[in-house]
This record gives C-alpha cells, sequence and structure tokens, in this order.
C-alpha cells in the first residue's frame, strides 16, 4: 500500500465514516483498530483504553485470532511504551520494538513483533486510549522502520476522528444510561401505584367474600376467584419490573454477591428454578467482572425468556488465575448452524465481543431439545 502525501486521504475517509455509523462505544474501537490496520497494511493492531488501576478498562486487537488471544493470557498492564503514549501523549515510532530500553517482554504465545507505530488517542488533555500498530507489510529499510512519517500523519488524523467518535459513543452511552435510569423511576412509581391499586382491590374482594361466607358461600367463591386473579395480575406486575428495577452491586459486594443476589431474585420472579454456586473464585479486575456479570445476565435472559427451561444452573468457578461462568439450562435449545441468523436476536454477538474485549472467551453449546450451556472463561489480571 502506498500512502503519498494524498494516496491515504480516500482510504481515511472512509474509515472515518465507518467509525461514524456506530454507536456503542465496543463498535467504535474495534472498527478503529481494523481501519488502523487496513489503512497503514500492517499485520497487527490494538487499542488499550485505560482503567484508573494500571489496566486496561477495554483492549482491542485485529490481527491476532481467538485461539492465540486466549492462549496470550492477562490483558497487558499500563508499562513501558503503553505508558509512555498514556502518558506523556506523544507518538512512538520504532524500528523494533524489542530493542527499546522499555520494552519489558511479552508472553510466550504472543506474535512476534518489529517495527512499531504507536499513537494516544486524546480528546483535548485527556487521553483516551492508545492506538498501535506492529509489522508493517513492506520491504524494511536495514536497521529501519517500515513505517514512514506519512503513516505516522494519516494515522493522527485518524486517532484524531477516532477520539471524536469513541467521545460520542461515550456520551451516546451515558445518554441511555440517564434514560434507563429516569425510565426506572417513573417505572418504580408506576409499578408502585399499580401494585397499591391492586392490593387495594386485594383487600376489599377479600373483606367481601369474608361477610358473605356464611349467608352466600356462591357469592362468596365468586369473590374468592377475584382474589386470586388480583392476586395474580400483582405478582405478574412485580415479575415484570423487579429485574429491571434492581441495580447491580458490583463495586459494594463484588460478583459473586452479585451474581447470588441476582439469581435469587430470578428464581423467585420466574416459574424456572435457577441456581448459583460458586467455587473458590478469587477477585477479578473490575471490567472482567463487569463483563462477566454482562454475559451472565444476557444469558440468563435468554433461558427465561426463550428456552422454556425448567432448570436453570450458573456457576462461577476458578481457573487457574482467572474465573469460568457457566450458565446451563435444560430449555428448548437451539441449531448451532443458524447462529447467524439468532445470534443478534439472542445477544451471542454481544456476548462474544465483552469476552473479547477482557481478554476472555466465549462458547456456546447447544442442540434441539437437549438445552443450552453458555460458558465464558477470563484469564486473571
Amino acid at each position: 500500500m502506498t500512502n503519498g502525501p494524498g494516496a491515504g486521504i480516500p482510504a481515511v475517509s472512509t474509515a472515518i465514516l465507518a467509525m461514524s455509523r456506530h454507536l456503542e462505544v465496543r463498535d467504535v474501537l474495534k472498527t478503529i483498530v481494523a481501519s488502523a490496520r487496513e489503512l497503514l497494511d500492517a499485520e497487527y493492531a490494538a487499542l488499550g483504553v485505560p482503567d484508573d488501576h494500571g489496566g486496561f478498562a477495554q483492549f482491542v486487537v485485529d490481527g491476532v485470532s481467538a485461539e492465540q488471544w486466549k492462549a496470550i493470557g492477562p490483558l497487558p498492564r499500563q508499562h513501558g511504551i503503553l505508558a509512555a503514549m498514556l502518558h506523556n501523549a506523544t507518538p512512538e515510532r520504532l524500528a523494533d520494538v524489542r530493542q527499546d530500553p522499555r520494552f519489558g517482554g511479552w508472553p510466550a504465545a504472543h506474535p512476534d513483533m518489529r517495527d512499531f507505530l504507536g499513537l494516544p488517542v486524546a480528546d483535548g488533555d485527556e487521553i483516551l486510549g492508545a492506538l498501535f500498530l506492529a509489522n508493517k507489510r513492506c520491504p524494511k529499510p536495514d536497521g529501519g522502520c517500515g513505517f514512514t512519517e506519512d503513516d505516522e500523519r494519516l494515522l493522527g488524523i485518524l486517532a484524531q476522528h477516532a477520539a471524536i467518535a469513541l467521545t460520542n459513543a461515550r456520551l451516546y452511552e451515558r445518554s441511555r444510561e440517564l434514560t434507563i435510569a429516569g425510565e426506572r423511576a417513573r417505572l418504580a412509581h408506576e409499578l408502585h401505584d399499580a401494585v397499591s391499586q391492586k392490593l387495594f382491590s386485594l383487600r376489599l374482594t377479600a373483606q367481601a367474600a369474608t361477610a358473605l361466607v356464611d349467608r352466600d358461600p356462591v357469592r362468596a367463591k365468586d369473590e374468592l376467584h377475584q382474589v386470586a386473579a388480583l392476586a395474580a395480575e400483582a405478582a405478574d406486575e412485580l415479575r415484570a419490573a423487579v429485574v429491571e428495577l434492581r441495580p447491580a452491586a458490583l463495586d459494594e459486594d463484588g460478583l459473586v454477591a452479585t451474581l447470588r443476589s441476582q439469581t435469587q431474585v430470578l428464581d423467585r420472579a420466574h416459574s424456572a428454578h435457577v441456581t448459583f454456586a460458586a467455587h473458590g473464585v478469587r477477585a477479578l479486575p473490575a471490567a472482567q467482572e463487569e463483563a462477566m456479570l454482562r454475559v451472565a445476565q444476557e444469558a440468563l435472559h435468554n433461558a427465561l425468556r426463550h428456552s422454556g427451561a425448567e432448570h436453570v444452573e450458573v456457576t462461577l468457578s476458578r481457573a487457574g488465575q482467572g474465573a469460568l461462568l457457566r450458565i446451563a439450562d435444560d430449555g428448548c435449545g437451539f441449531d448451532p448452524g443458524t447462529v447467524r441468523r439468532a445470534g443478534r436476536h439472542l445477544g451471542l454477538v454481544s456476548m462474544h465481543d465483552r469476552a473479547g474485549g477482557v481478554g476472555g472467551t466465549l462458547t456456546v453449546q447447544s442442540e434441539p431439545g437437549k438445552g443450552t450451556a453458555v460458558e465464558m472463561e477470563v484469564p486473571g489480571g
């Protein structure tokens, strides 16, 4: 690929348009990385969004298979060249990243990287992330870097627009969160009014039935049927809203306690028997715990709303330094061959993205009439 002063502009324009089509932060990150790798014809590309604890809240790669990603292990920390880009907001263009004094090595399964180009993604003074590429596909000058000044300039343009797209996506998600919070408040108010009215009618009807038991048993029986119907309506309204109103408590309670609490609520709210068990789980980085919680919620939603399951088992167990989450049901199952059509309906694409975003993997086993099992494994932090 030739990246002369004007040759890359159409490609940059295409990449910018692709970024602007997405509103979800995760989709924006994936598009930035894929666009950067294609634009500069590199073998590998990655973008890390830092957290406040020396790690990464999200880390997206392109050019690495799911099997390689799993073998590499835990997400990188904010050190060495990554830290330099995040803390100093300066570009890094290196002939051989392995020879840089800040290079601290990488896991055995990590792909071999040589020439390197990295840029911070910044919104004003705020560093949103670090975007970098490695192994440009071109003849290398002796002892030199395959990435050129033109490459750095083009990636800088992309990084500027990436910052805008990422900021917009964050604002969109924040707006959606506020909308959901407002909707929850409204729903709570309406729920209180509706259930209060149902319970008031229930009490009056029960009193009427009591008064009629001796002198008009037939009418008393009709009133008691009405009591049962009103009670069922009140229960249905509570069941429909209780899970949506219940906030996640990861920060205060941790993943195990939050999953246990939510499965108990679901067990009470649905006819299916929902159980939870934890075995030797250690605390995980916040981003990994949140991703596991969201995957569990999505898988539970599928099992309880779509599968017709009688039993749903949620287990969280230690796996090396990481953890393994499993949600299994005895419902109707589905044909994995139809997963492309059913994937978005069942949230499978979202679950795969959440797992990959924290360095984990997700597998789904299912068969018509034989239930479904969703497993998510994450490495230790």
